[in-house]
């Protein structure tokens, strides 16, 4: 399975997010069905990490990730993104074959 990666920028943000946090709370993503192109990223604070869990680290930023969702994103990476329509966590993923403009949600 390819690997997932975080960039620079996206380790600097969790970092900057994470600070804010509990001691052990790591930054979860995951896919969900749904969003206007079939299947979503849901981003959140998560204050457990479950055995099956796959971490991915950078510049001492953590993110865990379900093994279901892993599947769904394959190859992608983690970035973060300042531009005209705002801030926001940006996943490019080789799997997808469509996604919405606003780029929470993709199809494969």
């Amino acid at each position: 399975m390819s690997e997932i990666t975080l960039t620079p920028r996206a380790a600097k943000r969790i970092n900057e997010i994470m600070g804010d946090e509990p001691p052990g709370s790591l930054l979860r993503i995951s896919v969900n069905g749904g969003g206007c192109s079939g299947f979503s990223y849901a981003f959140d604070i998560a204050r457990d990490r479950q055995d099956q869990d796959i971490a991915i680290e950078r510049d001492g930023a953590t993110v865990i990730v379900d093994p279901v969702s892993v599947q769904y994103m394959a190859g992608s990476t983690i970035d973060f993104v300042n531009d005209l329509i705002g801030q926001s966590f940006k996943i490019e993923n080789p799997l997808a074959t469509a996604s919405c403009g606003c780029g929470t949600s993709f199809s494969l």
